[in-house]
């Protein structure tokens, strides 16, 4: 049996009925590896990468513990996104639609990060190590 390395690849909970994530391509610079749509043409599920780090968007359920963080104007997790630069990050994303939650800064455990909301509730966290 062959070894693998385990890898993580989150799935991101989204309303039903969206047609659009462009904020991730736009925002993150992720690049769109597949997409299942219903019948109506919104997704069911969107695979995306971000320099080979895949995650899946996928509409919500009818498993009542599985939802979009707008559903509860709340997420119970962070995504940290570590990157070159952490203010590029954070520009590009609010450009794209996102909010600051927690400005970029230098933090003496030594990491530069921030926070930012995007438009489906989901909290990423762009981080740098600094020394």
């Amino acid at each position: 049996m062959e070894k693998t390395t385990p890898t993580f690849a989150p799935e991101l909970y989204i309303p039903n009925g969206v047609r659009d994530v462009d904020f991730y391509i736009n925002g993150l610079g992720a690049v769109e590896l597949r997409r299942f749509c219903n019948d109506d043409g919104t997704i069911h599920v969107s695979e995306l990468s971000i320099n080979g780090a895949v995650f899946h968007l996928h509409e919500e359920t009818r498993n009542p513990a599985l939802f979009s963080p707008l559903r509860h104007q709340g997420s119970t997790v962070t995504i940290g996104l570590f990157v070159d630069n952490v203010d590029a990050y954070m520009a590009r994303a609010v450009a794209a639609g996102a909010k600051v939650t927690s400005p970029a800064q230098d933090y003496d455990y030594g990491y530069r990060q921030g926070d930012v909301l995007d438009p489906f509730g989901h909290v990423w966290m762009f981080e740098s190590r600094i020394m």
